[in-house]
């Protein structure tokens, strides 16, 4: 068995989620089992990649069901938000814990554990313990530096210009 290793992708620009979504469907069409995770996606909400993966029989599609604050704003119930990716978590260590995944994608798992939303210590101590040839990618912005410590790759995105910043939305087929 190869020893799986840490990816993370990072940074202030596009395309940490595609990247992770590119290694997934590679993954999956080389025969490996993927397990996606979105944290702050809801179920219903629409995107790309949700539609493809179900017809991606290897990759396995686990979303928390909630949104980030940042979108929510005051409208924001913490203790739902905190409690819903601490579920999601534990779900994510139950399915590996039966050993037969070979690519697991924590997507914005960086901006969960920024904004302590899940324990830095239980991830680390997640990944330490995690099976053999388990390969894991860490997305999402404010990567933390113990993370990136322990990561086999680290990329950064970096925005260098960004349509949101002429007010331009996000695009279906683009951005979701």
């Amino acid at each position: 068995m190869q020893k799986g290793l840490i990816h993370i992708y990072t940074g202030e620009g596009k395309g940490k989620t595609t990247a992770a979504i590119g290694l997934a469907v590679r993954a999956a069409g080389q025969g490996s089992k993927v397990l996606f995770v979105q944290f702050f996606k809801v179920d219903n909400a629409l995107s790309g990649e949700k539609e493809i993966f179900k017809n991606i029989p290897q990759i396995e599609l686990l979303r928390s069901n909630v949104r980030h604050p940042i979108f929510t704003k005051e409208k924001t119930d913490r203790e739902l938000v905190k409690k819903s990716i601490a579920d999601t978590f534990e779900a994510v260590k139950k399915r590996i814990d039966k050993g037969n995944m070979n690519l697991l994608v924590l997507d914005e798992i960086n901006s969960v554990i920024a904004g302590g939303w899940l324990d830095m210590n239980e991830m680390i101590d997640f990944l330490q313990n995690r099976p053999e040839g388990l390969e894991v990618v860490l997305t999402g912005r404010d990567a933390a530096v113990e993370l990136v410590k322990m990561a086999d790759y680290v990329t950064e995105m970096l925005k260098i210009k960004h349509p949101f910043d002429n007010g331009i939305k996000a695009r279906k087929g683009i951005e979701y």
